[in-house]
């Protein structure tokens, strides 16, 4: 199966600042998770964003707002995304299938919102190096968990390249330009 942009809408799960600092690698993942937002807004890739319970994480961490202001926010309690009418309505609203995940933590939310996409006819594009959790070994059991369930897991430099299909464009070059 092919990830086509013109299928996908893009997901960043409760990336907040009191969670944040105690994710694994999250200087790396920080980095990442700019790149894949910058790239999906070159493509031009609707992006929905998650908050959870932030009254006691905190709102998105400040370094991705530039790159988010414009998404539709989904302040939840539920740990799947899915879980939330709210949220729901929003994804449904797109009218695209395929849900290119990134965000925190792998093995709760993300893990759980994967899992319910699947059983709802999505298919959910799990970003493993724009995700994390607080110990990477919960990490990998979760990115396991998921690839068994039916997920599609790919990378950053990957899912874009995939997104663009062609080289020789502005597009590209732009994309290109945040690879490096």
């Amino acid at each position: 199966m092919r990830i086509l942009a013109e299928n996908c809408t893009g997901l960043f799960i409760d990336i907040q600042e009191r969670l944040f600092p105690v994710m694994e690698e999250r200087d790396l993942l920080e980095q990442n998770l700019l790149k894949l937002s910058a790239g999906l807004n070159i493509l031009k890739i609707p992006l929905l964003v998650t908050e959870q319970y932030s009254k006691g994480l905190g709102p998105t961490i400040p370094s991705l707002k530039p790159f988010v202001e414009k998404s539709e926010f989904t302040e939840k309690m539920s740990f799947s995304c899915c879980d939330d009418p709210g949220f729901m309505k929003k994804l449904n609203s797109q009218n695209k299938k395929q849900v290119i995940i990134a965000g925190i933590e792998t093995h709760v939310c993300i893990l759980q919102t994967t899992v319910d996409l699947l059983q709802l006819g999505y298919t959910p594009v799990v970003i493993e190096d724009c995700v994390s959790s607080r110990k990477m070994s919960d990490k990998i059991i979760a990115i396991n968990r998921m690839r068994q369930e039916g997920a599609v897991i790919s990378s950053l430099e990957s899912v874009l390249f995939e997104l663009l299909r062609l080289s020789g464009t502005d597009t590209f070059r732009a994309i290109s330009k945040l690879i490096k």
